[in-house]
Order: C-alpha cells, then structure tokens, then sequence
C-alpha cells in the first residue's frame, strides 16, 4: 500500500470523534448527577418548563445549585486525575518523535481517547457509576492526552514544511480543521442525545477512532528516519530514550543562544499558555452556565452553541491568513487575537438571554489566532532537529494550563456559583493582562531572534548550520 504524507485526514476525524462525545460528557455527568440529587427524572424537552419549574420552587433552585456543583467537582477530579500522566506522556512521547518517529505520539493518544470512548458506552449502556471514569481517565492519560495528539501533528508538519509562510498556513489550517469539523460535531452531538440518547455518539466516536487508528499505522507516512532496531537494546525503550531525548532536545535548542533570544523565546512560550489558560478556562464552564438559570438549555441549543464555538477556528484561519497575506506583524495579529478573548469574556459574563450568549461567539471570532502564530514564531527559530523539543515543551506547557485551567475554573465555579455564576468569565478576561504584558515586552525587545541563534559547536557541517544569510530568513517580529 502506498503511503501518504497527509496527516490532515488524521487531525479531522480525530477532532470529529473528540468533540461528537465531548459536550455530552458534562451532559450526561449532569443528569447522572441530577437523578441522585433530585430523585427525579431530568426534563430536557424544554428548557422553559425547567426555567419556571425552578423558580416557582425554592427546593428545585437549591438542587440546581447543588447539581451544578457536584458536576463541578466531578469534572475537577477527573481533570486533576488525568493531569499528570497526561504531562509525563506529552513530554516523553513528543520528544522521543525526533528520534522515534512522529506516529508514535500521533497515534498512542488516539489509543487512550479510544480507551475513554469504550469506558463511556461501558458506563452509559450498563448504567453504571459514574466515578468508574475516573479509571478511565488514568488509563487513557497513560497514552497521552490532546497535547500529545497536537504536538505530535504540529512536529509532524514543520517536519514537511521549508518555507516560513507554507508552515504558519499549513499550522493555521490544521487548527482550522479541528474547529469545523468539531464545529460539525458539536452540531450533531445534540440531535443524536435527542434521538437516540449517550450510547449512539459514544458508540460512533469509537468507530471513527478505530478507522483513523487504521489510517494512522497502515497509511500515514513517517517522517523521521529511525535508528537501526538491532542498536536498540533494553535501554533503548521509547521512555527511556523519550526522557533522554527530552533533557538533550531541551538543553540543545538553548546552547549557545543569546540572553535576548532567551528571553523572547520565554516570553512567547508565556504568552502561549498564558492565553491557553484563560481562553479553555473560560470555556470550560460554558456548558454549566448554559445548563443553569437564568438561561436552561436544552442539548439542541448546547449543540448549536458548542457548533459556533468551534465556528472561530474557522474564522482565526481566515484571518491569519487574511493577515498574513497583508503583511500584518504578526505580534499584531496575536495581540487581535487576545483583545478577542477579552471581548468574548466580557460579553459572555453579562448575558442572560439565548439570544445574548449566541451573540457572545460574535467577539470570539478571532481568539484562536493567537496559537498558530506563536507556534510558527517559535519554530522558525528552533534547528529543524529539536523540532520535536521545542513541540514537546509546548505541548507540555498548553496540556498543563489546559488542565490546570479547567480545574482552577471548575473549582471557582463551584464556589460562586451561587452568588456569581458569570464571575469565572470576568477572572478570565482580567487574567489576559498578562499575556498582554509579556507582549509588550517582546515588542519593546524587538529583536530578530532569527539571525541571533549561535550554535558553532553543535554542526558537523555546514548545511546543518541554522546560521545562514538573513535573506533566508523573514524577520520573526515583522
């Protein structure tokens, strides 16, 4: 069978499977939870009767309360459950690609994700507990999470790309591509509880994980020339090799560079998961808000606004591209990105009305930007042989404030939400005054890191010196 260098069929489906199950989880948590609490069935055929149902009943208030929280909790525990194993992986298996191959951090997260799937229909089919995922968490954490997924894709295709411009649009389109096609997921999640309740979406998303698992192993194309397996001995095991290759990698891509370079190479890594942390904190909670007064949705308006939630990944891809064909500075386009965040924040913490909360995905249009930019501004900069480090460390550092976010988010919510509900939407938009912060200071650096990366010691030859004619590089801060 001929292989392909096409790791964007993988990315699609992977992100339609993720995100058909993935607002229903909360859901179904939520109703699970519902049934304890309330010793009643969970009316979802409209979301109106519940509305008045509540406020006619000072008791029926108190239990929405209570559900909201324990769902919190719920989600907090399985977050800080699968956090850690999750960050370990990501850090090993990205890295251990520079000398294992991509695949083998693309296609092991997609084994754990299958894993969860499974535990999913298990639980929803049998009735079983619910706390049976937290299990399930941990064992698919010990594959590897998202980050590990993305990283091992993002490495994959700086791997194929040469040009500066091809790799920020080619990264921009893989984020676009997870935004429609979770966009259409989300969309569908709704309709399918409706009409056929949990266990047809997580039945589905399994199936589509097996058949891109398929893809992954049979098709897709390595893009990283391994070692001799008769020189790897029983040292030579992905983790040990993976932590080896991490502390080198690490080591390397800062040898020799200059404290300027340094400096803004921390400074965009901050500002990365700075706005990581605030924009999936932010949204982590959206389904709890929308589920509770005043607003009560059903699962047909949760699909729809999951649907336009993920519309901005669409929108972020136009505008990069947009932006970039304008020649916009591209620490422009990042500080666009984060005023959207903002905006969207601010906005989502003051509507009360259906209306108003879809109006809120209107400001949010352009919040995604942000990370295909700083993920090319990084790469241009790092040897095409750390590629894997330098994707490892992200990947690390945006599953860390992804997870750290949630629970953080999850846990405020929690408290407040009986006095302030929309109060975490306003912390997050108060918390963007620190990416903001750091980008000013790259911009008041200004340097072009690019032709400031000095590694005499570490190349044999003069083909794999990074230290080349500035005419070969773009300016990274223009």
């Amino acid at each position: 069978m001929k292989r392909l260098f096409l790791v964007e069929p993988v990315v699609a489906l992977y992100a339609f499977a993720t995100f058909l199950y993935y607002p229903l989880v909360q859901q179904y948590a939520y109703r699970r939870i519902w049934l304890q609490v309330t010793n009643t069935t969970y009316l979802s055929s409209d979301n109106t009767s519940r509305c008045v149902a509540n406020s006619n009943s000072s008791n029926q208030s108190h239990y929405n309360e209570e559900v909201q929280r324990q769902t919190s909790l719920f989600s907090v525990y399985t977050n800080i459950l699968s956090t850690v194993p999750s960050l370990v992986v990501t850090l090993i298996l990205v890295t251990y690609s520079d000398q294992g191959g991509r695949k083998i951090a693309i296609i092991m997260p997609m084994i754990g994700t299958l894993i969860y799937t499974l535990s999913l229909l298990t639980v929803s089919y049998f009735e079983l507990s619910i706390y049976l995922l937290f299990g399930s968490s941990i064992l698919s954490a010990l594959c590897g999470g998202m980050g590990t997924f993305l990283g091992g894709c993002f490495a994959y295709i700086a791997d194929l790309c040469e040009d500066d411009r091809q790799k920020t649009y080619r990264m921009a389109g893989l984020e676009m591509m997870i935004g429609l096609l979770s966009g259409l997921a989300a969309l569908s999640s709704g309709y399918f509880l409706r009409t056929v309740g949990f266990n047809w979406p997580f039945l589905t998303s399994s199936l589509m994980l097996v058949l891109i698992l398929l893809y992954a192993i049979f098709v897709l194309e390595e893009t990283v020339k391994k070692a001799p397996t008769s020189a790897v001995t029983l040292d030579g095991s992905p983790w040990y090799l993976g932590m080896k290759q991490m502390l080198r990698g690490v080591c390397q891509m800062l040898a020799g560079a200059s404290c300027r370079w340094k400096t803004v190479l921390a400074l965009l890594i901050i500002i990365f998961t700075c706005v990581s942390f605030v924009y999936v904190g932010g949204m982590s909670v959206i389904t709890l808000y929308e589920l509770s007064e005043p607003l009560c949705w059903t699962e047909i308006l949760i699909g729809y606004g999951s649907a336009l939630t993920t519309t901005v990944f669409l929108t972020s891809f136009a505008g990069v591209s947009l932006f970039t064909y304008c020649g916009v500075p591209q620490l422009l386009i990042v500080l666009l990105g984060i005023l959207s965040v903002v905006s969207a924040m601010l906005t989502a913490a003051f509507a009360k009305t259906t209306l108003l909360m879809f109006i809120v995905r209107i400001p949010m249009l352009l919040s995604i930007m942000p990370f295909p930019v700083l993920r090319s501004m990084m790469s241009k900069i790092v040897p095409k042989s750390e590629q894997g480090a330098l994707f490892a460390c992200l990947s690390f550092m945006e599953s860390l404030s992804n997870n750290v976010s949630s629970i953080v988010f999850y846990s405020i919510y929690a408290a407040t939400v009986s006095w302030c509900p929309a109060f975490v939407f306003l912390l997050s938009a108060g918390l963007c005054v620190i990416p903001l912060t750091a980008l000013g200071m790259v911009s008041v650096i200004g340097v072009d890191v690019a032709t400031e990366v000095q590694r005499p010691k570490r190349f044999n030859s003069e083909e794999e010196n990074p230290v080349q004619d500035q005419s070969d590089h773009s300016p990274l801060l223009t």
